[in-house]
């Protein structure tokens, strides 16, 4: 799956982007590492072993990655259908102008 799709429209985009990988037992096979030690060196976050080129090794509670869980869980159903009406009127707001320029929204 990286080698046929992901990392083919990850380069597609750009060659500026930064691996990440759970610790998943089947991700940290040496076949796994060897690979993305081979196609991201110095580009890619996971379990790290003796020989392996990830930038640094991730650690079982990523405190940055807490902060993003703590957001995610913070959305209600109530937050989404808002967030759902608001866009809708903005979407209708765009069509009615025929897609030009709208001052304020």
């Amino acid at each position: 799956m990286l080698q046929t799709w992901l990392f083919p429209q990850l380069q597609a985009d750009s060659d500026e982007f930064v691996f990440q990988q759970d610790g998943a037992p089947p991700h940290w096979k040496l076949e796994v590492r060897r690979y993305l030690n081979g196609e991201l060196p110095q580009r890619w976050i996971g379990r790290k072993g003796n020989d392996d080129l990830a930038i640094h090794p991730w650690p079982p509670r990523f405190p940055d990655l807490t902060v993003i869980k703590d957001a995610v869980n913070a959305v209600t159903p109530d937050l989404i259908s808002n967030v759902w009406e608001e866009f809708d009127y903005r979407i209708d707001v765009c069509r009615a102008a025929g897609g030009s320029h709208i001052e304020h929204l």
